[in-house]
């Protein structure tokens, strides 16, 4: 849970602390939301661990692995193009998106950041400006300046248009995650509800033998 000192005084703290370097910062940041000392000589926990591996295990591929354009000629390869959502169109500002180009169905998101996108089931009936304030908001949005996710540092800001993809059994846009541990899936989450008017996302955790597991990764879940 997120400390109240931190959530009231988010953006001062960060401020105050971003002179730091890395290992300094995220110890004390640790600290701030977790109300312990965080061990980085003999991590434990997950959350530890993961503090671990942002500060020394830092391969130059992941970089690309986490940036949603540059991620998918690095997986085509691995894979092959016929499993990789279409690219329609890629922009560096709000102000170069051609709405009149795109079809009537499609996803807009930014290729760095959590949570700024854009889903048109209309395009008659789609916002434009409020898209552009959606998107222009998420280009803002700096990873590594917050969590000193390594990762995000060098990654270009931009915005992608990927084609419409839908659950035929839902008539939703679902997401699935899996989480792996030295290559093997251990577990996955299913979000549904997303861009719904109205609607919080829904997360749901599951083992892979899709038992559902209790727990919660901030929102609330479906089942």
């Amino acid at each position: 849970m997120v400390s109240p000192i931190l959530k009231k005084n988010k953006d001062l703290i960060i401020k105050m602390m971003s002179p730091l370097p890395d290992k300094a910062y995220i110890s004390l940041m640790y600290r701030v939301k977790m109300g312990k000392k965080l061990d980085l000589k003999a991590p434990r926990t997950y959350n530890e661990k993961l503090q671990w591996l942002k500060l020394y295990n830092r391969r130059p591929e992941y970089t690309k692995m986490v940036d949603k354009y540059e991620s998918k000629n690095y997986v085509a390869g691995i894979i092959g193009e016929e499993y990789i959502i279409p690219t329609l169109a890629v922009w560096d500002s709000v102000d170069e998106i051609d709405f009149d180009a795109l079809p009537n169905q499609f996803v807009l998101k930014t290729t760095h950041d959590s949570g700024g996108v854009v889903i048109c089931r209309d395009k008659n009936l789609l916002d434009r400006e409020e898209a552009r304030r959606v998107l222009a908001n998420s280009l803002k949005s700096k990873f590594y300046t917050y969590g000193r996710e390594w990762v995000y540092k060098d990654v270009k800001p931009r915005i992608i248009a990927e084609q419409y993809m839908e659950d035929t059994k839902t008539g939703e846009l679902r997401d699935y995650k899996f989480f792996c541990f030295n290559g093997e899936p251990k577990l996955l989450f299913i979000a549904s509800d997303r861009g719904k008017k109205d609607e919080e996302t829904k997360f749901d955790f599951f083992d892979m033998d899709f038992n559902h597991i209790d727990v919660r990764n901030g929102h609330p879940n479906a089942t």
